[in-house]
């Protein structure tokens, strides 16, 4: 293979110019030939060499036309939203719920399986219950599994991509140890062997949703909080301005110490984050203290909503547990803010949606108050713009970084004739949408 500079082959040229002119198309309107030269860095040449190639393989297709200055007209064109689908799965705390994207990230199906009884985190009803998403998604879109970049999936705990055998997942609240995932849903068969799992922690995946689509777009370092039964943390640094590439490091932020000898955590430490800011710890505070009766136990989001309800009717118990819950979750956000200086913290997760709007003024205040000034200053907190469906959104996304990483192929592995190649099928399928990318 011919080796160019940096060592770099003509392979890995050719891949990343076709990245670059696909991550171009994706983040930004559509362009002509002649301006995706100056966004892209690339010759003339080069891009009409790599537009040709993606306009083969069904990537891209033309979206209209547009006047020059006194020349020819300008074929504008896109990512073609129908040549390519990812599957999110958000294995959450009451329900998993898996969705169906185009490659533009518009939803083509959905469904939710809840866990029962709340909490039931046992592995064996999770794989069943994503094999069942997998297949029902597929089967109200209408479509196979040949244009399927992959599945990715949010999940709470610690994540071992690099483990033999495939991705493990320590989730030590969820009473997960080293749980071989990815060869769990291998063995359903829910997807041919070329589609590959992608397994990462929901507060990461919800990160990278909210940087490359949401509220976090524009920044270079931000935390994103996702606040469910419990809390987690994606730290985002050294970002990208347009979120493509951005990636996030998940945070186990919750089990940071902040009472000595405090109320027991999930995980089993005292004085953890979580034990005084998660759902499950909020409704148990309630309950402590004379509030929210059966319903407590019952659904947590339907529990929730009975205590911001009553909060609501002025009743001082439910007002005194959101008082203290938004100054605990202020003074957990002013260890990120002195630790790491963000430009943003957005908050989202389930939990966050719903009592954002309620206690944000006074986390903020919490916030700044436990902060030092300096890092307090540039920092905003405000919420997460994609609702409820950022964790599935992200873990989408993971397959999606690794189609703009591969430059719009798919690999490994190499086409058969059991198991022709992305492009293979494309090129004999075809296929577009009437779509726009997300952002």
């Amino acid at each position: 293979m011919t080796t160019g500079r940096g060592g770099r082959t003509v392979r890995d040229l050719r891949r990343g110019n076709r990245s670059a002119v696909l991550q171009q198309l994706y983040f930004g309107a559509p362009m002509s030939r002649q301006e995706l030269g100056p966004a892209t860095g690339l010759s003339s040449g080069s891009v009409s060499n790599v537009v040709g190639e993606l306009v083969a393989d069904g990537l891209l297709e033309e979206a209209g036309v547009v006047d020059s200055d006194g020349g020819r007209p300008r074929t504008l064109l896109r990512v073609a939203p129908g040549s390519a689908h990812m599957i999110g799965v958000d294995v959450g705390e009451t329900r998993v719920r898996v969705e169906l994207f185009d490659l533009t990230l518009t939803e083509l199906a959905r469904t939710e399986l809840s866990l029962k009884p709340r909490g039931c985190y046992d592995v064996g009803p999770i794989v069943d219950h994503v094999r069942t998403g997998i297949a029902t998604v597929l089967e109200r879109a209408g479509v196979g599994t040949d244009r399927l970049l992959g599945v990715g999936v949010g999940v709470p705990g610690i994540v071992d991509r690099d483990a033999p055998g495939g991705t493990v997942v320590h989730g030590q609240t969820i009473g997960w140890d080293a749980v071989p995932l990815e060869a769990l849903l291998r063995a359903t068969g829910a997807v041919p062997p070329e589609v590959p799992y992608l397994i990462d922690n929901g507060a990461r995946t919800l990160g990278q949703a909210e940087m490359w689509f949401g509220a976090g777009r524009g920044a270079r370092d931000a935390v994103v909080v996702l606040f469910g039964s419990g809390i987690g943390a994606s730290l985002i640094t050294d970002g990208s301005p347009d979120g493509a590439g951005t990636e996030g490091a998940p945070l186990e932020w919750g089990h940071l110490t902040v009472q000595v000898r405090g109320r027991r955590c999930r995980c089993g430490a005292l004085g953890c984050l979580e034990a005084y800011t998660g759902a499950e710890s909020l409704l148990a505070r309630w309950a402590e203290r004379g509030g929210g009766g059966e319903a407590v136990a019952g659904d947590e989001e339907e529990a929730l909503a009975g205590l911001l309800a009553a909060a609501g009717r002025g009743d001082a118990t439910a007002l005194e547990v959101l008082d203290e819950t938004a100054e605990y979750l202020g003074a957990g956000l002013s260890d990120l803010i002195n630790l790491f200086q963000p430009e943003r913290i957005l908050i989202g997760g389930w939990a966050g949606l719903m009592l954002g709007p309620h206690i944000l003024p006074a986390v903020r205040e919490h916030a700044t108050r436990y902060s030092l000034r300096h890092p307090a200053a540039r920092v905003t907190i405000d919420m997460g713009s994609l609702g409820p469906d950022a964790v599935t959104v992200g873990a989408a996304t993971l397959p999606l970084a690794a189609f703009f990483t591969t430059g719009g192929r798919r690999t490994p592995p190499e086409p058969t004739a059991e198991a022709p190649g992305w492009q293979t099928s494309l090129r004999t399928r075809g296929g577009s949408a009437a779509a726009g990318a997300r952002g």
